[in-house]
């Protein structure tokens, strides 16, 4: 497809006249969707097909009464497609490989999570008082230091340093869950 020369009104496009599309208009839709999808090859070359499919599907749009090229109209399509496929992306969540992150938390399962609480509650039977009490409240319970310290009627430094020495406690206690008590 030359300048000057476009489809017909009512026709189907054939297979010659999208290869002589592909011929004539394909360097420069590459190019341009190349720079729109971030240097991705095989993206630009994915959207350069897909521009060629709605041409295709369109033969009317190809004819042009008062251009002389059906580029504009070429261009024009495969810049809303690539600004369509990257609003596409971004509304998806991220993908990932198969592989775990080495940060992740791998969950233990339910007889693993049993032993582990049986565990823990006997190692803070092994606590004095004091020191379990401040435990209860501020990492069972959830309260402050300050609440704490109003609950037990003592000052908020003796809550940090019974919640220190009842942590470090447990630590020997229990070795294996050392990075769990932190």
């Amino acid at each position: 497809m030359t300048a000057g020369t476009s489809l017909t009104p009512g026709t189907t496009t054939a297979g010659h006249e999208l290869a002589a599309l592909q011929r004539e208009h394909g360097g420069p839709l590459f190019a341009l969707l190349l720079r729109l999808c971030d240097g991705d090859r095989q993206r630009a070359e994915d959207l350069v097909q897909e521009t060629l499919v709605r041409a295709w599907q369109h033969p009317e749009a190809l004819h042009a009464d008062g251009f002389e090229s059906v580029r504009p109209w070429l261009l024009t399509v495969a810049r809303r497609l690539a600004i369509d496929a990257r609003r596409a992306r971004q509304a998806r969540p991220a993908e990932t490989g198969a592989e775990v992150p080495e940060d992740a938390r791998v969950s233990a399962d339910h007889a693993e999570r049993a032993t582990a609480v049986l565990d823990v509650r006997q190692a803070v039977k092994t606590l004095t008082p004091e020191h379990r009490d401040v435990l209860l409240l501020v990492y069972y319970r959830g309260a402050s230091v300050t609440e704490a310290a109003q609950t037990l009627g003592i000052p908020p430094g003796t809550v940090k340093s019974r919640a220190y020495y009842a942590l470090r406690a447990l630590r020997r206690v229990l070795p294996g869950y050392a990075t769990d008590l932190r």
